[in-house]
């Protein structure tokens, strides 16, 4: 069972991830049309602004971040490990979020294929289905064979002789003669 619950795991995440994905869209023409009625507003302040003064703000960014390195060649080997470790840690913890998130839609997409199918207790079909067997194939098999029984009895198989016909026996006598 285990095998087949590892194999369910992911389907059941795909399910969830175009279930959620299905509510998701079914929000979209409203967001469309919020974009639509703000583009007017925005295309007007783009036309607006003046072309210089952006050009200077990005400047002034540019020269405070390069102003703010430090030259100091140790302390910047320093902090390259620094960020490393952070960058071990947050890639760690980030995994653990994902494996939750998966388990998660995987969960979602369970629940969503139970109602798609419109079954509340999937789990006890399945256990019936492997404690108690299908009868119905072997009782049409033994159906059958009572069934073939019977006609092998009424008609016995009769041993079949071929017969010489009287042309073939005179051909015959003339040469064996």
């Amino acid at each position: 069972m285990a095998i087949i619950d590892e194999l369910r795991t992911p389907l059941y995440f795909a399910a969830g991830a175009a279930d959620l994905a299905a509510q998701q869209a079914k929000k979209v023409p409203a967001l469309i049309e919020q974009l639509a009625a703000d583009a007017p507003a925005r295309i007007e302040a783009v036309r607006n602004t003046d072309p210089k003064a952006v050009q200077e703000k990005a400047q002034a960014k540019f020269a405070e971040l390069v102003g703010g390195l430090d030259t100091d060649l140790k302390k910047l080997g320093e902090q390259a490990q620094d960020l490393a470790l952070r960058g071990v840690g947050v890639a760690a913890e980030y995994a653990v979020k994902a494996r939750e998130k998966y388990e998660e839609l995987a969960a979602h997409g369970e629940e969503a294929v139970k109602a798609w199918r419109g079954e509340a207790a999937e789990e006890l079909t399945e256990i019936a289905v492997v404690v108690e067997p299908d009868p119905e194939p072997e009782a049409k098999t033994e159906a059958k064979a009572e069934e073939a029984e019977p006609e092998a009895k009424k008609a016995p198989a009769r041993k079949t002789t071929t017969r010489k016909t009287p042309a073939k026996k005179a051909v015959a006598a003339e040469s064996g003669e």
